[in-house]
């Protein structure tokens, strides 16, 4: 609708250029975060409801496209880069960016819905992996330990902290899983803009340098892989899967950083 605010790419599909400086965010752009934050996380809880045998992911998306247009927001992924839906389904060996279909959820799948909106010039981005049914008991341990890595994460986050901090604490909390972090695939900094600095990487050792500071937002979005962390991207230029068939989950929250901590503005 004309009354929804848009990101500068809902039209041409092309995102104003992004610098490598990290921004820190004054008081009215935070309010706005934890409000767009919020939105996200109601929208995922209601995508988690979805979830369901028989449901094609086509049909989350245009739910959750109502709920979040009904709130007043625009579904940040639609069109950008022209990404052709309004948000992100991953089912079993895709690892992110998957792109919702007619193809219906079965018993024992696992599905990251990844979800984004634009509202009062900002965004607010949320990931989770839910199971669909009786999912096996390696599928469950997938999905309790991506969850566990992102929260193992997110407390050691807080001024002063360096970001190398970040793989360091997923790395430790994937110790004896049997489970691999995905290294292609990075957390970002968010704020007017949907994607920007810091970059947050979730393995390796080519991390962003510097040290949080209060005012800063970004994400942290581990995907972890059941077997290797081999991947390639689909001919859509988006799907990106697992090259051994191994599924994957993926959790993430938008932070800030606070004078005393960090806080979850999705959570």
């Amino acid at each position: 609708p004309p009354s929804i605010a848009k990101p500068e790419y809902w039209k041409t599909g092309e995102p104003r250029p992004s610098t490598d400086a990290i921004d820190t965010k004054d008081e009215a752009m935070i309010e706005a975060m934890r409000y767009a934050g919020q939105l996200a996380r109601a929208v995922l809880e209601h995508g988690k409801s979805l979830c369901q045998a028989g449901v094609t992911t086509d049909h989350i998306d245009a739910t959750l496209h109502d709920i979040i247009v009904e709130a007043g927001a625009y579904p940040s992924p639609l069109n950008y880069r022209g990404f052709p839906k309004s948000i992100c389904s991953s089912v079993n060996n895709v690892l992110c960016h998957g792109i919702p279909d007619s193809r219906a959820l079965k018993d024992g799948d696992i599905v990251s819905l990844d979800i984004t909106v634009f509202m009062n010039g900002v965004h607010g981005d949320t990931c989770a992996t839910f199971m669909v049914g009786s999912v096996d008991e390696q599928g469950q341990q997938l999905v309790e330990v991506g969850e566990r890595c992102l929260w193992t994460a997110i407390q050691n986050c807080g001024p002063g902290v360096p970001f190398s901090v970040i793989p360091q604490a997923i790395r430790h909390s994937l110790q004896n899983s049997g489970f691999t972090v995905c290294s292609h695939f990075t957390g970002h900094g968010i704020g007017h803009y949907f994607h920007g600095a810091p970059s947050i990487v979730h393995a390796g050792s080519s991390v962003q340098p510097g040290k949080m500071q209060a005012g800063m937002t970004f994400t942290i979005e581990p995907i972890i892989m059941e077997k290797g962390s081999g991947m390639k991207i689909l001919s859509d230029k988006w799907t990106a899967v697992s090259l051994d068939n191994g599924r994957s989950s993926n959790f993430e929250h938008t932070l800030l950083i606070t004078k005393d901590g960090v806080e979850v503005l999705t959570g």
